[in-house]
């Protein structure tokens, strides 16, 4: 048995008729007895009996009504209670991000939410492998993610909101004779060591599309994927890299160029599970994501 089922039996006891209840709710009489046979099979005692032209309950079926009132009473309830759930600005909101995201938006977002009433966050660092990142939005209620300008879309599993279209610049000593240049093209930085991510990372395809416009393999000197490690071994002398101009903060011992003849930059993502958006608190994170990347990218794309 079925809501629906119990709905027509109970309009049925009230009304007395198979026309009757058809009419109150809007479908065919024809529609009405199939319900009514289908509950039937599901019930071993006869829930109605004919009394003369007319379809009216048994004992049984006049229980089984006054019990939908009850199923009735209780659905509407449960569903008063999803709907000031769902509607809760305060509720806990999981987000995860890769280490420069979560360095760039879980500072603002703790500060402009930090009103009693606003979403409680609970916030993780996930760096993993680009492919990866839709499985964490079983996990997540928003994943900022990041892919490559020229990378094929997220999968239709999950919904992406694009925060930021982030350039890559090349980063090297600011005592680098490559530092005099304003930008810097394939074949300058081509025989440099070069210090990058491990495959499966966004990155890596840029670094592979440098190698390809230069014509022969890059040197990988060192694996590293956490962008503040690798500023301090490109200040050290360790090799060039690629940097994110607007998400790392400046460091005094680097400077970073614009690379010309490839396409670098990526797409710094919210990626969810649409679901997850009928929930007021997280559409109100959402929002102030999208606040904080407006603010990021308005302080800093006037650098170059």
């Amino acid at each position: 048995m079925d809501e629906r089922q119990l709905r027509i039996l109970r309009e049925l006891g009230e009304l007395g008729s198979v026309t009757a209840v058809a009419e109150a709710l809007l479908v065919t009489p024809s529609a009405i007895s199939q319900q009514l046979r289908l509950l039937q099979r599901s019930i071993p005692v006869p829930l109605t009996e004919r009394v003369g032209r007319r379809l009216v309950l048994t004992d049984a079926g006049q229980a089984l009504a006054g019990a939908a009132i009850e199923v009735e009473t209780a659905l509407e309830r449960a569903r008063y209670t999803v709907g000031e759930f769902l509607d809760r600005r305060d509720g806990e909101v999981s987000v995860a991000a890769f280490h420069s995201a979560a360095a760039t938006f879980f500072p603002p977002l703790l500060r402009a939410l930090a009103a009693p009433d606003a979403p409680t966050l609970a916030l993780a660092d996930e760096d993993v492998a680009q492919d990866d990142f839709p499985r964490l939005t079983r996990e997540y209620d928003l994943v900022l993610a990041h892919r490559l300008d020229h990378a094929p879309p997220w999968p239709t599993t999950v919904t992406a909101t694009t925060l930021l279209r982030e350039p890559l610049d090349v980063a090297m000593p600011a005592t680098h004779p490559l530092a005099a240049k304003r930008r810097v093209t394939p074949r300058d930085v081509a025989d440099e060591p070069w210090i990058t991510v491990h495959d499966g990372y966004p990155v890596m395809a840029t670094i592979e599309a440098i190698a390809a416009a230069a014509g022969h393999h890059l040197h990988l000197a060192h694996r590293v994927n956490e962008f503040a490690v690798v500023a301090e071994l490109v200040a050290a002398g360790g090799g060039l890299a690629l940097m994110p101009r607007w998400t790392m903060r400046p460091h005094p011992a680097l400077a970073l160029r614009p690379l010309s003849g490839v396409q670098a930059r990526r797409h710094i993502d919210a990626l969810y599970r649409p679901e997850r958006t009928a929930r007021r608190a997280v559409r109100t994170v959402l929002t102030e994501l999208r606040r904080a990347a407006s603010s990021v990218q308005e302080g800093e794309e006037n650098r170059f």
